[in-house]
């Protein structure tokens, strides 16, 4: 029972920022997936310009290590909310490391859709933007829900590492009861912990899926 009250205010922690960090991922990332994609060469908005600029940005984030990113981002963090450290401070780190995994996600989604489905809505006289609303988008849809679930798993273990440097968290507690005071039971409980959130966020998202391409 003393174990459970331990565990209980973590991982309400780390589920507040896993899923703070989700949606800001999905409303930014999934909007840049798409610019991404439409301005590239060939496609149906095609600017080169743009799409170098933004994927050079997407590269550059992507290829920041996470824990460095939470260091780089402390002057960042502190002008947002004021702090460097604890939950709601780990959401700013957590929200630009998703964001261009997310897009990077979302592009991949929206060139698996088939060109002559795009051909076709653009003979009709489709504009770009009804193509996007009522062709990419629709047409990927399985594929975007699938990568926001991978996007939150990620997340997860963000979270963690985030926790494990002053974020809150399992990963806070992981550190403070299972490391520094050598309770590996501690230790081991909040793995487990954070394997049950990973396949309950699999399986929902795994069914969501299933719905969706169920329903097309």
């Amino acid at each position: 029972m003393q174990i459970a009250n331990l565990l209980i205010e973590p991982t309400v922690e780390t589920l507040y920022m896993v899923f703070t960090a989700t949606i800001f991922a999905t409303v930014f990332g999934i909007p840049l997936g798409i610019l991404l994609m439409v301005t590239d060469k060939g496609q149906i908005l095609q600017n080169l310009p743009i799409n170098r600029i933004f994927g050079t940005i997407v590269n550059v984030l992507r290829s920041i290590p996470f824990i460095i990113l939470l260091f780089l981002l402390i002057p960042f963090t502190r002008l947002l909310v004021g702090k460097a450290i604890g939950t709601t401070a780990s959401i700013v780190p957590l929200s630009i490391a998703a964001v261009p995994f997310m897009a990077r996600l979302t592009e991949t989604a929206l060139r698996e859709v088939d060109k002559g489905i795009i051909e076709a809505a653009q003979s009709m006289g489709a504009s770009p933007i009804q193509i996007i609303k009522k062709v990419l988008i629709p047409e990927s849809l399985p594929s975007i829900v699938s990568g926001i679930t991978i996007t939150i798993i990620n997340l997860v273990g963000y979270s963690a590492m985030a926790g494990a440097m002053g974020g809150g968290g399992l990963g806070d507690l992981a550190v403070r009861y299972g490391y520094q005071r050598f309770k590996l039971d501690i230790m081991l409980y909040t793995v487990i912990v954070l394997v049950v959130i990973v396949q309950l966020i699999q399986a929902v998202g795994d069914f969501i899926v299933k719905q969706i391409s169920k329903n097309r």
